[in-house]
């Protein structure tokens, strides 16, 4: 028994000293950083920048995968049944994290089981933006036509479950107006339908929707963040202008199969919180109406579980139903 009990120490004791001596080396190889999503779009956009990023910081390469599928499905579970040992990590985003375990009741991945995360780098808000012809000026506007008419305003979003649909169901819900939800195939078709008039609003992003208020086929009335943006300071938000306690926010950080090596997660979240704090990517990202994070792998953690709370109640309250 005794030897037993000491066997068994020996064999811990040599595992930890591994286990530290990988993570002082780490990496000695190419890294997989998996983007659940298409080239192209804004989650791959992110996931490159920071691989290249990391790149330079390392001195190893780390390269991009793309998984698309499933609205983010595909990819987040092949990260979250990859070895680990810090050689794959996964550009999270609010979608296929926090959204998608309110839709789906049957995922392949468990969020907070199956993951462990590194770092929130970015969030994104929306801009709230309505066709020319709405007779509005303000968020309050919106809210009077829209009790005025019930169930008469439109809003487009590139999806049901999407954050444009969710967007404007928190916006519905706390107003306590009924607004008719129009999803597209996408962000350019649902843009596309509130720049001809099919619907009367919608949610955008900053760099898509911008160019189209300043030549006038749009009028932006807010964002969606708890603050302005530097990237558009006259711009109010949605709270300050008519609808106190509103904040929709998309957001991307960085996460690492569940049981990778605490040592490599520390020296990973060291890497993203500096690039997330270095003035190129605060300004880069202030350029497209984002806002650099940096956060302890904790603090990320605990923001992934208030956002899972808060999409099931939003699902719930909404009835939204997956396409």
């Amino acid at each position: 028994m005794i030897i037993k009990k000491f066997f068994a120490i020996a064999v811990t004791a040599v595992v930890a000293v591994s286990t530290s001596v990988l993570a002082l080396n780490y990496p000695v190889k190419t890294v997989r950083f998996i983007s659940p999503y298409a080239p192209g779009g804004g989650t791959d956009i992110m996931a490159r920048t920071l691989a290249q990023k990391l790149s330079e910081a390392t001195g190893a390469q780390f390269v991009v995968d793309n998984r698309p599928g499933g609205g983010g499905i595909v990819g987040t579970e092949v990260a979250a049944k990859s070895p680990p040992d810090g050689y794959t990590i996964l550009l999270g985003s609010k979608g296929p994290m926090t959204v998608n375990p309110a839709l789906y009741p049957k995922l392949p991945y468990n969020t907070l089981r199956d993951f462990a995360p590194l770092a929130l780098v970015a969030m994104v808000p929306a801009v709230l933006a309505v066709h020319p012809s709405l007779p509005v000026k303000s968020v309050k506007d919106l809210i009077a036509l829209a009790r005025a008419h019930p169930g008469e305003l439109t809003f487009s979003s590139s999806g049901s479950g999407g954050t444009g649909h969710l967007s404007g169901e928190q916006f519905a819900a706390l107003a306590k107006v009924k607004l008719v939800h129009v999803p597209y195939r996408g962000t350019g078709p649902a843009t596309i339908a509130l720049l001809s008039g099919e619907v009367t609003f919608g949610f955008g992003n900053l760099v898509a929707v911008m160019p189209f208020v300043q030549s006038k086929q749009l009028r932006a009335l807010a964002v969606t963040s708890a603050k302005r943006l530097n990237a558009a300071p006259d711009l109010p938000t949605v709270a300050e202008t008519g609808l106190p306690g509103y904040e929709y926010v998309t957001w991307y950080g960085v996460l690492a199969p569940a049981g990778t090596p605490r040592d490599i997660v520390s020296r990973l979240n060291a890497e993203l919180v500096k690039i997330a704090q270095s003035p190129e990517m605060k300004q880069r990202l202030a350029s497209e109406g984002g806002e650099s994070v940096g956060s302890t792998p904790d603090e990320f953690a605990a923001y992934i579980k208030a956002e899972l709370k808060a999409s099931a109640d939003l699902v719930r309250l909404a009835n939204v139903k997956p396409e």
